[in-house]
């Protein structure tokens, strides 16, 4: 699932990347009000993270641009502005939870998780499904059969990344940019390696297999019909 965090406190913001990302989710970072509300309207995301104070734009106008486009996309307000007028001034504006700095990272992300618990709708699954590959979103949670597979935050990642993207072939500066965001270099092997351990867990003694290599293209994980 993809969050994007709205910090201008480069510390926060790096701190919040890491913790997050350690989860298992993906995340994108603004810097401004500007650029929150440019990626906000540009791209699809499952839960907006904002502070109040930042450049350009502050979160209340993000937020008031953002329901104003119609997007429906939930948001939680971290600030270190405490007042109950602040407060209330967020939820009426449509914001889903409010959490004030200073915070303690376990409730931010149980707060992310019932955000995007409530979120869900009829037409954005919590499972995704190949085969007997099955995967909860929400519990972070993958298994075959009835064989639970334990995988890191990152081997979840790239899993959700290629069951999100079943069939279509994925090259390895997207995969970078996604599971790992960064710039591919090609000196590197972390890709493969990630793969290859990915593939242990997935497709070591089960059938059909599904993460396939496609040679100078990339990776897909697809089931044969």
């Amino acid at each position: 699932m993809k969050i994007l965090v709205a910090e201008d406190d480069p510390k926060i913001g790096a701190y919040l990347q890491q913790g997050l990302s350690e989860a298992g989710f993906a995340v994108e970072r603004a810097q401004s009000g500007s650029e929150a509300l440019q990626c906000a309207l540009g791209e699809a995301y499952d839960l907006l993270i904002l502070d109040v104070m930042m450049p350009g734009l502050d979160g209340w106008e993000v937020l008031r641009r953002v329901r104003g486009a119609g997007q429906a996309v939930p948001v939680l307000f971290l600030t270190a502005r405490d007042r109950v007028e602040d407060r209330v001034k967020g939820l009426e504006l449509g914001a889903d939870d409010y959490l004030v700095k200073p915070f303690a990272f376990a409730e931010l992300l149980a707060r992310v998780r019932t955000l995007l618990r409530r979120g869900q709708s009829s037409t954005v699954p919590t499972r995704l499904q190949v085969a007997d590959l099955e995967v909860d979103l929400l519990k972070r949670r993958a298994s075959r059969g009835s064989q639970r597979i334990d995988l890191s935050a990152k081997e979840f990642a790239l899993l959700e990344l290629l069951l999100r993207r079943q069939g279509e072939v994925l090259p390895k500066s997207l995969i970078a940019s996604q599971v790992w965001d960064m710039n591919f270099d090609s000196d590197t092997n972390v890709i493969e390696v990630a793969i290859r351990r990915l593939r242990a867990k997935i497709d070591d003694g089960f059938e059909p297999k599904l993460i396939h290599t496609v040679r100078g293209m990339g990776y897909v994980l697809d089931a044969p019909e």
